[in-house]
C-alpha cells in the first residue's frame, strides 16, 4: 500500500458570508485557520482520494468540476474521489446558491434570495476549487508505502440527540434543558470513534481518518474548524506538527454537543471550552487506537458508486400562496421580517423555485474499501438512526458513515419524523430540507447493498503459543500453619 496526506489553507477573507443559518451573517474574525486536507491511497489494483474541507458544505456541482480536474492531473477515476464537508458552521462562503444559479428567477425570489439568504461567493468558490485540486496533487505525489492500523473507540460525553419527544405527542428540536414536558429522547446517538491511521515503513506516524458522529456548532468564536480543530491540535501535541488529521463527519443530521437532558453547563457545549472539550476528548479517544491498535499491511483498496434521482417534495398552492402573502409583508416590514415565521416563508418560495426548475436531485452513494474497512457516503444531513441501521446491516469489522459528501441534498429524516407524532424543524420544508420523505430508507437500502458487493481483507490474527508449564510462584500454597 502507498498513501500521502497534504493540506492547504482554504480561510476566508473577512467581511465574507458566514453560513450555518438560514439569513445572512458575516466573518468579523479568525479563530483558526480552515483546512482542505487530502488524502490519496493505492492498492494493487486501485488509487482513491479523499478530501475533506472546513466548510458546511458542499455542492455536486462543485464535486463534479473538481473531480474532472483531478482525473485529468492525477489519473485517479473520477468516481474513486470522494469529497466531503466537516459541517463547520464557522466555514466560507460555499453554501447555498451561486449568482448564475438563479439568475432566471422571478424578481420576488432573487430578491429574497441575493439580499435574506445566504449564497456562494463566486470568487471563494474558485479559489477552494483549486485548493482542492492542489491538494490530491500534492498528495498523490508524495504518497510512499507504509503500513495501517485500524480500530473502533467510544466516547459518549459530548454528542446528543437534540430532537425530544414531547407531552404534546410531537417530537420538538432543542426543546430547551429539562424541559419538564420532555418526553424522553426522539433518536439515537453513534458513540463510535473509527480511526485508520497511517505509518511509513520505519514506523513514524504520518496522518488518520477520524469518524464520528456530531455537529460542528460549538462556536469557539470567529472563523474556526470547530471543535475539529482541537481534535487535530491534541493529537499533533502527541504525534508532532507534521501529523495529518482528518475527520470524517459520521451520520449527525440530528447529533450535536447540546444535552438537553441534563443540567450540564453551558460552558461545556459553547464557546472556546466547549470546543475544545469535545474535540479533545475526540482526539484522545483516538489517540487510544493510534497508540495501542497492531499495524498491518493491507492490499484492498477498492471503491464503487451508485447514483439515483429522489424527487423532491411538492406543495400545495394555498400553503405557498399564504407564504407569499407573508414574505411581501416582511419586505415592507423589518419586525415581520425578524421571525421564524417570515424565515420559513421565505424558505418555501425558494424551495417552491428550486422544485420547479427541476423537481428531482441526485444522489450519489459511494464505498471504499480500504482492508477491513469500508468506508460509505451519503450527500446528506443524515438522521443517526439511518447511519447506525447501515453499520448493522454491514458484514465488514469497521464501517465509518460519512455524511455530505459529493454534493448535499439537505437533511434526511427517518420516515417515522414525518409521522404525526414526528415533528422539528428538519421536516419543515425548506431549501434544505424537501426531498420525499422515504429519501433517507432508499439511502440505507442502497448503501446496503453496495457494501454487499465488497468483501473485507482479513485481519492477521497474533496468538500466544498454549504453555503447559505453570508459573512456578503460583503453585505454591495454601500457607496455613
Amino acid at each position: 500500500m502507498k498513501f500521502g496526506f497534504f493540506e492547504v489553507d482554504i480561510t476566508p477573507f473577512l467581511g465574507m458570508e458566514r453560513p450555518g443559518g438560514y439569513g445572512k451573517a458575516y466573518s468579523e474574525k479568525i479563530h483558526d485557520f480552515l483546512k482542505c486536507r487530502a488524502f490519496v491511497c493505492e492498492g494493487k489494483e486501485e488509487k482513491v482520494a479523499i478530501c475533506v474541507l472546513d466548510t458546511l458544505d458542499i455542492s455536486r456541482r462543485f464535486v463534479k468540476e473538481v473531480r474532472e480536474e483531478i482525473e485529468r492531473k492525477t489519473g485517479i477515476k473520477k468516481e474513486n474521489i470522494l469529497i466531503s464537508a466537516t459541517h463547520t458552521h464557522s466555514g466560507g462562503p460555499l453554501f447555498g446558491l451561486l449568482p448564475d444559479e438563479y439568475d432566471d428567477a422571478p424578481e420576488l425570489i432573487k430578491n429574497i434570495i441575493s439580499k435574506y439568504t445566504i449564497i456562494v461567493d463566486p470568487y471563494y468558490y474558485e479559489f477552494t476549487k483549486k485548493k482542492v485540486v492542489d491538494a490530491i496533487v500534492m498528495a498523490d505525489m508524495i504518497k510512499k508505502e507504509g503500513i495501517c492500523q485500524v480500530g473502533l473507540g467510544f466516547e459518549n460525553k459530548v454528542s446528543f440527540n437534540r430532537r425530544a419527544k414531547m407531552k404534546t405527542g410531537r417530537v420538538y428540536t432543542h426543546p430547551g434543558k429539562c424541559n419538564p414536558d420532555i418526553v424522553e429522547p426522539a433518536g439515537v446517538v453513534d458513540y463510535d470513534v473509527g480511526v485508520l491511521s497511517f505509518w511509513d515503513k520505519s514506523e513514524k506516524f504520518n496522518g488518520c481518518l477520524i469518524n464520528f458522529a456530531c455537529h460542528c456548532t460549538t462556536g469557539p468564536g470567529g472563523i474556526s474548524a470547530d471543535w475539529i480543530y482541537y481534535t487535530e491540535k491534541i493529537i499533533r501535541k502527541v504525534l508532532g506538527d507534521e501529523a495529518k488529521v482528518i475527520v470524517l463527519q459520521g451520520a449527525s443530521g440530528d447529533i450535536t454537543q447540546v444535552d438537553n437532558f441534563t443540567l450540564r453547563p453551558r460552558e461545556l457545549e459553547w464557546g472556546e471550552k466547549g470546543a475544545n472539550y469535545v474535540g479533545t476528548r475526540v482526539g484522545l479517544e483516538g489517540l487510544k487506537i493510534i497508540l495501542t491498535e497492531e499495524k498491518y499491511e493491507f492490499n484492498e483498496i477498492k471503491s464503487k458508486n451508485f447514483i439515483f434521482n429522489v424527487r423532491m417534495r411538492e406543495q400545495s398552492e394555498e400553503k405557498l400562496k399564504k407564504a407569499k402573502e407573508l414574505v411581501e409583508k416582511g419586505l415592507k416590514d423589518e419586525e415581520i421580517r425578524n421571525t421564524t415565521e417570515w424565515t420559513f416563508a421565505k424558505e418555501r418560495l425558494i424551495a417552491d423555485y428550486l422544485f420547479k426548475k427541476n423537481p428531482y436531485v441526485e444522489v450519489e452513494i459511494q464505498a471504499i474499501q480500504i482492508g477491513p474497512l469500508i468506508i460509505i457516503s451519503n450527500p446528506c444531513e443524515f438522521f443517526c438512526i439511518l447511519g447506525r441501521r447501515i453499520k448493522e446491516n454491514s458484514h465488514f469489522p469497521f464501517t465509518f458513515i460519512v455524511e455530505l459528501a459529493n454534493g448535499c441534498i439537505g437533511y434526511v429524516c427517518d420516515i417515522d419524523s414525518f409521522s404525526s407524532s414526528g415533528g422539528g424543524y428538519e421536516t419543515v420544508l425548506t431549501s434544505h430540507s424537501n426531498t420525499e420523505i422515504e429519501t433517507g430508507e432508499k439511502i440505507v437500502k442502497e448503501s446496503i447493498k453496495l457494501i454487499k458487493q465488497f468483501s473485507p481483507e482479513e485481519i492477521p490474527v497474533k496468538k500466544a503459543e498454549i504453555s503447559t508449564t505453570p508459573w512456578s510462584y503460583g503453585i505454591l500454597g495454601p500457607d496455613i500453619d
